[in-house]
């Protein structure tokens, strides 16, 4: 198969799943086809899907990714012992583990094509991570709390594991419990990295933007968290916009 022909063998698989959808006509441009695909992937419900689509999709999504370009965490350099600052797209990145910002429903954002971090990581992951990650839910029996970690397999991503943690969301004034609970979600990451003996952990900023953490404080909470808790795991403070790397860089000297 072409990209292209994978794509539209996708699209066309999560049309037929759904009656309402077999209406839906597939477009003819690239750029509309591989909307659709995304929204589609990020509506569906966590369930099985046959290994035909999981095959085409696992190679349709390593190609996407490899067209974007992969990032390997052994052609950085540390910034200080121990630690990377990197400015990219943490899909990209090869390592032993990314960290998602996840929401406490944990499968997921359900908005197409929504532009946050959970998104893009269940997007380029592929429709198992959802299913995944809904088993670990129903197992747990409850939403998950803020400042803790699971831990899954990140199926199509370069990475060989996703870390799910929750932040705090902030109303109003940051308060004590804010702080220590994202630094919670720093110090799980880690702990459950170590006691599955996965050697790197690159980090996002977890909940900065939409759940309104202050980017500045929530820095200087990842930071001094990683320093102290970290041990010989490597950890990659992943960063997108450009005030988060300038914040970074300074706090990191």
């Amino acid at each position: 198969m072409t990209r292209r022909e994978r794509r539209e063998f996708l699209i066309k698989k999560l049309l037929d799943e759904r009656p309402e959808y077999r209406a839906v006509a597939l477009p003819s441009g690239e750029a509309e086809q591989r909307r659709l695909l995304r929204s589609l992937m990020n509506v569906r419900p966590p369930r099985p899907i046959g290994e035909d689509f999981l095959a085409v999709q696992d190679e349709y999504l390593r190609e996407e990714i490899a067209r974007k370009g992969v990032t390997d965490i052994a052609d950085l350099t540390p910034i200080e012992p121990g630690i990377y600052l990197w400015q990219g797209d943490i899909t990209t990145l090869k390592c032993g583990a990314i960290v998602n910002a996840a929401n406490s429903g944990l499968t997921g954002c359900y908005a197409p094509c929504h532009g946050c971090i959970d998104n893009a990581i269940h997007t380029y992951a592929g429709v198992r991570l959802r299913l995944k990650c809904a088993e670990l839910m129903e197992k747990q029996g409850h939403e998950e709390p803020t400042g803790r970690a699971k831990l899954t397999p990140a199926y199509a991503l370069p990475c060989d594991y996703v870390l799910h943690t929750v932040g705090p969301i902030i109303y109003g004034d940051v308060t004590q419990k804010d702080r220590d609970l994202l630094a919670s979600c720093y110090r799980s990451c880690l702990e459950l990295a170590r006691r599955n003996n996965i050697k790197s952990v690159a980090f996002c900023c977890i909940s900065t933007g939409e759940f309104r953490f202050p980017n500045g404080e929530a820095a200087e909470i990842a930071v001094s968290t990683a320093r102290q808790y970290k041990g010989d795991t490597e950890v990659i403070f992943n960063v997108f916009k450009d005030v988060d790397y300038e914040i970074y860089r300074k706090l990191l000297g």
